[in-house]
């Protein structure tokens, strides 16, 4: 997700107005459907991971809706006033929080909230700081080093929290569990059975937590290189893993400078790094470069915030593309037995 400037949050702020306004006009008179007719709840979420989650929880007996649409990349995403409509009739609404949803800051602010659930992600876990480290580009073009890393705590910068916290399967346990919570208050006819499906999906998350730790423990490097962003920082935090990257993970700057180029390649090369990585529904020119340059391989790891349409029609599912990080992890990491 893209860290805005502050003219672009004003931009898109007034955008939302005038989007509001126009829903008003064409929806005002819209009957909300009572929960009572259609027997279901109306989960709403913004991205792909609680999507998911809400489908492993309760499968078929609660109507879930995906904001941003498959295919679609959340750094352009804006909320169209069909959307609106979507979370104004929402039972239970879902997404991520923290700067880059202060859009959903203002929906909620001008709408009726008596009987909705919200639950935001980064309130379910313990947060953690974007964090700039040595090579990367900031969002004023400046090239980090390690004395800027070492000593960044001494300077006057912005603190941002590093929104990505589903891609910690640990972290997707507790979200899970607060989903799962709330998914029981408010549906009590199948509350035992979203219990029973909540224990069975932690059940397979922890799983997917010991994969990741086997494959760490058994191998001789611990560090990624995204030629991409890098919205991992709870990733590497959970299983030690060190990483260098072109650009935080909501940056919104695509171009790397000279210096990154070159400090990337030079990471590759010095710690015999095997290969490169992107993120899905990125561009890959900045990772075929690094990759070019030092005869590399280029693989995709996935940060899971959304798939492509082939994907979702395919069922690929959270856990699904996690596992394809596993064997991932084996390749990069290197020295797996």
């Amino acid at each position: 997700m893209m860290k805005m400037s502050n003219k672009q949050r004003t931009g898109k702020y007034i955008r939302f107005v005038l989007m509001f306004g126009v829903m008003l006009l064409l929806f005002g008179c819209t009957q909300v459907k009572d929960v009572e007719e259609n027997h279901k709840i109306k989960v709403v979420t913004t991205i792909f991971p609680p999507y998911d989650f809400v489908r492993q929880i309760a499968g078929d007996n609660v109507e879930v809706t995906m904001l941003l649409k498959p295919g679609e990349e959340t750094h352009s995403y804006e909320p169209t006033p069909q959307d609106i409509l979507q979370i104004q009739q929402a039972d239970v609404f879902i997404y991520t929080g923290g700067e880059n949803d202060v859009w959903v800051e203002d929906i909620l602010d001008s709408i009726h909230l008596e009987g909705k659930e919200m639950i935001a992600m980064v309130d379910c876990v313990e947060t953690l700081e974007e964090e700039h480290v040595e090579g990367m580009k900031d969002e004023r073009g400046h090239n980090h080093t390690l004395h800027d890393h070492e000593h960044e705590h001494e300077e006057e910068h912005e603190h941002t929290v590093d929104e990505h916290v589903w891609t910690s399967p640990q972290n997707a346990e507790k979200i899970v569990v607060d989903i799962s919570t709330v998914l029981q208050q408010k549906d009590k006819e199948n509350a035992l059975l979203y219990k029973e499906n909540t224990e069975k999906y932690l059940v397979q998350l922890k799983e997917l937590d010991e994969e990741f730790r086997e494959v760490v423990e058994n191998s001789k490097n611990h560090v990624l290189l995204f030629g991409d962003r890098f919205p991992f920082r709870y990733f590497a935090e959970e299983y030690n893993l060190d990483y260098y990257a072109a650009f935080p993970g909501c940056a919104s700057d695509t171009e790397p400078s000279a210096a990154t180029m070159a400090f990337l390649i030079n990471q590759v090369k010095e710690k015999n790094i095997p290969v490169v990585l992107k993120m899905e529904l990125s561009n890959d020119d900045i990772s075929k470069a690094i990759a070019e340059a030092t005869g590399t391989k280029v693989r995709t790891f996935y940060s899971c915030h959304n798939l492509t349409a082939k994907e979702f029609q395919a069922g690929e599912t959270y856990l699904s593309m996690m596992r394809k990080n596993v064997e991932t992890l084996k390749e990069v990491l290197g020295g797996w037995h």
